[in-house]
Parts: C-alpha cells; sequence; structure tokens
C-alpha cells in the first residue's frame, strides 16, 4: 500500500491521483447513477461497481499515458484539473448544474459583472481545499520515470481490462447511451475539456457563414412599430396574468389589450433561447436572424442590451449597456429601465415607416435577483441575498425572484405607455423570454439543464402581447413556441417574403 509521500511510482502516483478526483468532485455523478439505477438488484449494483472502477482506471490509464509522454505536462493538466474541477463542482453542488456543451456556452458568454455576482467564500473554500492543496502536492511531487518495456506491458493490460470491463456491461449499454449526457457532464475532468472542444468545434461550423434568408419586400406604407422586448430567466408560473396568488403584475393586469398566451422556450440557457425568439425556424445552422433580416430589407432597427449572448447582430443602432450608461443620469441607469430613455423619440425621429426596436433585459437572472430591481420595487420581503441560494429559505427566494417580476411588468408597462402615445402609428409590444428559471424545486437553482431532463419551471415562459387600438386582431392562440416571433413581427409590420410562415404568425390578417 503506497502513503502520500513525494517519490512515488509512476503507476501509484496516477493511482492515487485518480482516486482523489474520484473521492473529491464524483458525488454528484454516483448521485445520479444511485436516484436511476435498480442498485438493489444484482445487475444495478453490478453496474455501479463497474462505472466506479472503469472511472478509477480510466483516469489514471490517460494520466499515465500523458506523463509517460511529458511529467511537465502532466503536472500542469492535473494542477489545471484539480483547480477547474473544484470550481466546477461547486457549481454542480451549489446550482444543480450539469457541465455539458450548453453550459460551457454559458460559462463562455459570462461577462465579469455576472460572473462576479457568484463569489462566495464557499466557492474560495472548494478552490483551496479541493484545487490548490492538492495541486501543491502534485507540483512538489518525484515521479520516478518508467521503462519502456514496463510502459508497454502497463497499457496493454489495463486496455485489455477496459475492454473486458466494457464488454461485461454490454447490457447496460442502452441505459448509459440514454443517459450519456448527464453522466458526461458530470464525470471530471472529462465534462467540461470535452464539451470545451464540442463547442468551438459546432461554433467554428456554425459561424462558417451566416446563411441569408431570401429577399422581402415592404407592401404598404402605413406607420408600424414593434418593439420586441426579450426576458431574461422569467417563468410564466410566477406572472400573476398566468394565476399565480401573488400580484407580480399589477401594471400590466389593467392595461387593455394586454394578452398572454402559453409558450415554450427551444432550451433552457441564454444563447439558444435569443437564438430561437430571433429565427424563422428551429435550427442549429446560422440563419439570417430577424433584426438583419429586417435591417438589409428597409426596416428602422434598433436592439438596446443590458444583457448579452445574442448571435451575430449586423446593424447601425446597437446599443449595449455601457454605451446607454454613457448618457444617462440617475439610479434607473443601473437596471433595465435604461432601456427605455428616450425610445418614444428615437421612434418618431425615425425617418422609415416600418421601425422594429428590441430591448434585450436582464431583470430575472440569477443568483442575485435581489439586485436587478430599484429598492422601491422590493414590495415582497424578506428577500434572498446571498448566492449561495440554497442557503435561503424558499420563501426569501422566491420573493426576490418575484419581485424582478414585478419590475419587469413596470418595464412593459412604460413600454406600452410610450406606445400609446404614437397616435399615428399601428403599434405592438412583443415579451417572449429567453428560458425560465428554478427556484429551488426538487433541488434545483437557475437554469441550463439539457431540455430532455429540464423541470417545467425552466422552460414554460411568458408570451405577452399588446397591441394599439385599430391595429391588429389575435389568433386564438394556444400553445406558442419563441419561432412564433420572426413571422408575426413580419406580419404587424407589413413585410411579404417567401419565408413567412402564416401557421406562425399570431396575428389575425
Amino acid at each position: 500500500m503506497f502513503t502520500l509521500k513525494n517519490n512515488l511510482k509512476l503507476t501509484h502516483f496516477v493511482l492515487l491521483m485518480s482516486l482523489l478526483n474520484f473521492l473529491f468532485f464524483h458525488l454528484p455523478f454516483f448521485t445520479f447513477v444511485f436516484n436511476n439505477v435498480e442498485y438493489k438488484s444484482i445487475h444495478g449494483m453490478f453496474l455501479i461497481i463497474s462505472l466506479m472502477i472503469l472511472m478509477l482506471v480510466l483516469n489514471a490509464f490517460v494520466f499515465y499515458l500523458i506523463f509517460s509522454l511529458s511529467r511537465c505536462l502532466g503536472k500542469f493538466l492535473l494542477v489545471l484539473f484539480f483547480i477547474v474541477n473544484a470550481l466546477a463542482v461547486y457549481f454542480v453542488n451549489t446550482y444543480s448544474v450539469i457541465i455539458d456543451e450548453s453550459m460551457i456556452g454559458n460559462v463562455l458568454n459570462t461577462k465579469y459583472e455576472e460572473a462576479s455576482s457568484f463569489f462566495s467564500f464557499k466557492l474560495i473554500g472548494y478552490i483551496v481545499l479541493f484545487g490548490i492543496i492538492p495541486a501543491i502536492y502534485i507540483i512538489k511531487a518525484k515521479i520516478i520515470k518508467v521503462p519502456l518495456k514496463r510502459f508497454l506491458i502497463t497499457t496493454s493490460l489495463t486496455l485489455l481490462f477496459i475492454l473486458a470491463l466494457v464488454f461485461a456491461n454490454a447490457t447496460n449499454v442502452l441505459w448509459i447511451d440514454k443517459n450519456s449526457k448527464t453522466l458526461g457532464g458530470l464525470a471530471m475532468p472529462w465534462s467540461y475539456s470535452v464539451n470545451l472542444s464540442l463547442f468551438y468545434v459546432h461554433k467554428a461550423k456554425k459561424n462558417e457563414k451566416e446563411i441569408l434568408l431570401p429577399n422581402a419586400n415592404i407592401k404598404d406604407d402605413k406607420k408600424s412599430v414593434v418593439v420586441l422586448v426579450i426576458g431574461e430567466s422569467a417563468r410564466s408560473e410566477n406572472f400573476s396574468l398566468y394565476g399565480y396568488k401573488k400580484d407580480t403584475n399589477p401594471l400590466l393586469s389593467k392595461i387593455p389589450n394586454v394578452y398572454h398566451f402559453n409558450a415554450n422556450s427551444i432550451a433552457t440557457y441564454t444563447t439558444a433561447g435569443v437564438k430561437g425568439i430571433l429565427e424563422h425556424k428551429n435550427t442549429d445552422d446560422l440563419y439570417e436572424i430577424l433584426p438583419n433580416y429586417l435591417n438589409r430589407n428597409n426596416v428602422d432597427v434598433a436592439w438596446r442590451s443590458t444583457n448579452w449572448g445574442e448571435p451575430p447582430v449586423h446593424i447601425k443602432d446597437y446599443q449595449n449597456k455601457e454605451a446607454l450608461k454613457a448618457n444617462c443620469k440617475g439610479e434607473a441607469c443601473d437596471y433595465d429601465e435604461i432601456l427605455l430613455q428616450g425610445l418614444k423619440e428615437r421612434i418618431t425621429n425615425s425617418k422609415k415607416n416600418k421601425i422594429l426596436i428590441i430591448l434585450h433585459t436582464s431583470a430575472s437572472h440569477g443568483p442575485t435577483y435581489s439586485t436587478k430591481y430599484p429598492p422601491q420595487f422590493e414590495v415582497f420581503k424578506p428577500v434572498c441575498n446571498s448566492v449561495e441560494l440554497a442557503k435561503c429559505s424558499q420563501t426569501e427566494l422566491i420573493n426576490a425572484y418575484d419581485n424582478t417580476i414585478v419590475y419587469t411588468d413596470y418595464i412593459l408597462s412604460k413600454v406600452i405607455e410610450d406606445l400609446k402615445e404614437l397616435k399615428e402609428y399601428n403599434s405592438a409590444m412583443i415579451f417572449v423570454s429567453d428560458h425560465g428559471e428554478s427556484l429551488g424545486e426538487n433541488n434545483l437553482y437557475m437554469h441550463g439543464l439539457p431540455l430532455s431532463i429540464a423541470p417545467k419551471q425552466q422552460y414554460e415562459i411568458p408570451f405577452i402581447v399588446w397591441m394599439s387600438d385599430n391595429s391588429k386582431q389575435l389568433k386564438p392562440n394556444k400553445m406558442l413556441s419563441q419561432n412564433h416571433v420572426f413571422h408575426s413581427v413580419l406580419n404587424f409590420l407589413g413585410i411579404q417574403s417567401p419565408i413567412y410562415n402564416e401557421e406562425m404568425n399570431i396575428f389575425k390578417n
């Protein structure tokens, strides 16, 4: 039996590292396995034991190959793995996320402002205890070099053992395949290292060239404007318009011509959700999105954002939060209300008859829900002020989140007020969220789970519409998708296009 000492044979060292990796970072992995396997049966117990052995041996084998190539490279990668593993497993344990390809996309699209909101002493504890302390030992360890003959024997026998174990679990292939995304998203360090590679491969493929849509034309000269408000992490379950017991929509509920529809998002994370709102159909390809398409076809398009994660936007009038704050004064500049400054003037000053304004909000993004609205909108108390959501009571967490919905209600009502004053325009406001949010149900928090296993709170979203008098009427829509936005905007603005799909339009002709 080897002990924790500096001089170790390579086989002993990699087995030790694999064991520490197993013990430190794989409780979520095997918690999932135990919850989804009949572990009391012989068949289930064999699968669990096989997965444990396979994880220990496979990780040790990969570490062994890397160190055989270069001990410097091996130490560098192991130190990196332990630190990143510690960071990853903190988020897995704290927010019940899965580190799959979509989550990698979320991480890479996260800016400092959002990332800093996740800081906690618990996070530092994870990094120090599970990352930095093992890293110090790895750096100091003196590893005895393996002769070539011993290397060949060890690798050959290990490969045979792995193949035999895989073959013995042939009957479990269907179960493993069914749960492969979740298992792969919880296996450290391969969850993020493999999915990071896949993310960039798929991103490169998607961004090879934006696929242009067929040319469109404007069929009339009526003055028409649509304000499309893209919500962030808003779930319909917490809107009183949808029957929620708390009055989170005190303003919208009193405004005539406001309608709401049941809708599902196409994904549970921002980049895919926003893409779904802006594209003409649900696809993995990068087609020309709504603002780019209309801008190219002589519609006046403006984009204002306090968020990020949208596909490439090719328009002249694009303003992010920093650009908007340059000409803003007062408390509202720190919140989504900044999107509304000069909105009415922006529309009336337009030299075109067809206008699309897109407001991309950040109102309900966690974990710091209580920082997403001005103090006067804290109508439900007490609230959760911690980034470690599991430390808050369910009441505190939901109160903080509900206050973001009250603030969203205010933002939407202000948009409608501005549009009401534009008497010469046919006006519409459409509000659709990018995805929903988990608030501790089944110990899940925030969003980002694969859609196949995500709870309804992460994909059931609000789809709210207001139209000015004598502009349009709505079809008796029952269940909508984010893709309805593209075709409905074309219809309202009077845009003729070969790509238009009447079945995806919410308005009557």
